[in-house]
């Protein structure tokens, strides 16, 4: 797969602005992620929308551990023009964004795989909300992570198409099994690790320096939540994480010191083994 887009475009500028989760039971999933990330959360039609401090999250009624979107929010208007023409040039259908998640515009498409992505402009409140208690300790939505029976073509996609930036690539016997790409200045805004099926791999905060990561795992000590996996250290992106399980199996990691990337920084190549996912240990290798 090429290392960045097309030249005909300029490359995806963004961040990662808000999820929608879906779940059969969307009360109980909403009081997991208000105790422990701090979400303020509101009625949605039968579901919840919940704002915190640099992170947003709806969750819906459906099936659990699956998702319903991710969000990704653009600099200006002139980014938006440019997507829309990057999905007109590769024939992606798409459709005008939710107004209540980008009021000044955006689109809805989905990926080869199924997963639906929006893009837009603009904010609602609830992105500078100012933290009002100890469950609402900074830590900025950061990234999410697909599992694909077909990890080549879903993130050929994500760069060819939509314009994001390989950083690292992992392979086994030449083979893809994890793609890191990025739309901004961190390492990976969005990755795709090869597995049995497709489906939401996990989310991630980034909380900013490894000393954060200490006081959420002692808060979630507090709250008697056990750390899954953690803490560690990934190869890619070289940032030090810690994973829990949110009531309906989800992973919900995080982050501290995500590699900053220069534009012109060629795309690296790791083994896929466990060192690669964790240098401190042991690492979950996909299935």
């Amino acid at each position: 797969m090429p290392s960045s887009p097309g030249q005909d475009f300029p490359v995806l500028r963004a961040q990662l602005h808000q999820l929608g989760l879906r779940s059969r039971d969307p009360a109980r999933l909403a009081g997991f992620y208000g105790d422990t990330l701090g979400y303020r959360f509101e009625p949605l039609g039968a579901g919840f929308r919940g704002r915190a401090l640099d992170r947003r999250l709806d969750i819906v009624p459906g099936p659990d551990k699956s998702l319903a979107y991710a969000a990704f929010r653009l600099d200006d208007h002139t980014d938006l023009a440019a997507l829309r023409a990057r999905l007109d040039a590769a024939g992606v259908a798409c459709e005008e964004a939710d107004p209540s998640i980008f009021p000044e515009g955006g689109v809805r498409l989905a990926d080869p795989d199924g997963n639906v992505f929006i893009f837009g402009i603009g904010d609602t409140a609830g992105m500078d909300l100012a933290a009002s208690s100890d469950n609402s300790r900074p830590a900025r939505l950061q990234h999410v992570v697909f599992a694909s029976t077909d990890a080549e073509r879903l993130a050929s996609f994500f760069v060819e198409v939509l314009g994001f930036r390989l950083s690292d690539r992992v392979l086994e016997n030449g083979e893809l099994r994890t793609a890191f790409v990025r739309c901004s200045h961190e390492h990976h805004s969005l990755a795709v690790f090869a597995a049995s099926q497709c489906r939401l791999d996990h989310h991630c905060y980034e909380v900013g320096e490894w000393n954060l990561i200490r006081d959420w795992a002692d808060h979630f000590a507090g709250l008697r939540v056990p750390l899954e996996w953690g803490p560690g250290r990934h190869g890619p992106g070289n940032n030090l994480f810690l994973f829990v399980h949110d009531p309906d199996g989800n992973w919900v990691e995080l982050s501290a010191e995500l590699e900053h990337v220069a534009s012109d920084r060629e795309a690296g190549e790791w083994p896929h083994e466990e060192r690669t996912l964790n240098s401190w240990g042991t690492g979950l290798l996909r299935k």
